[in-house]
């Protein structure tokens, strides 16, 4: 166990490690968080064209067959679609934001391996106890929808 333990620690270093060199800042003093909200220049610019990217998708449908010939093919539509949104994918994973993003699915995948999982047994017996749960409750729900049935229609007549 120590030794699994000892891996993990290892592997959080190594993500803190890699943060630190994706990122290009130093967090020791500021968390992934704080990161994320720093605005730079570049940021707004890549934010600008990914924005523009995206409406251009949206309008290639409809505006680039008119102005463009090659583009009546539906193939050639498809294709240039599907270039803005990989660019826009790539200039939101170049921001600050989409930097702390992969350290965060980093971080993630860490935790997620540490995780103590329940067995076969147990899952089995927590499904059950929960449908019988289930079951009590929505037996109930119903004993006072039939009651308040019941009681609006003594009122009511």
């Amino acid at each position: 166990m120590s030794k699994q333990q000892d891996n993990l620690e290892r592997k959080v270093s190594d993500a803190r490690q890699g943060a630190h060199n994706t990122l290009g800042q130093d967090l020791s003093g500021k968390s992934a968080v704080e990161v994320a909200k720093t605005r730079s220049p570049k940021d707004m610019a890549l934010w600008g064209l990914a924005l523009a990217s995206l409406i251009g998708a949206t309008l290639v449908q409809y505006k680039l067959p008119g102005i463009w010939q090659p583009a009546n093919d539906l193939w050639t539509r498809v294709g240039i679609i599907a270039a803005l949104i990989v660019l826009v994918i790539i200039c939101l994973a170049l921001t600050n934001q989409g930097r702390s993003f992969k350290v965060l699915l980093k971080d993630a995948s860490i935790e997620l391996r540490r995780v103590t999982w329940p067995s076969k047994n147990e899952t089995i017996q927590y499904t059950w106890q929960s449908l019988l749960v289930i079951g009590i409750v929505a037996v109930i729900v119903w004993l006072l929808d039939n009651l308040f049935n019941w009681l609006v229609g003594a009122f009511i007549g």
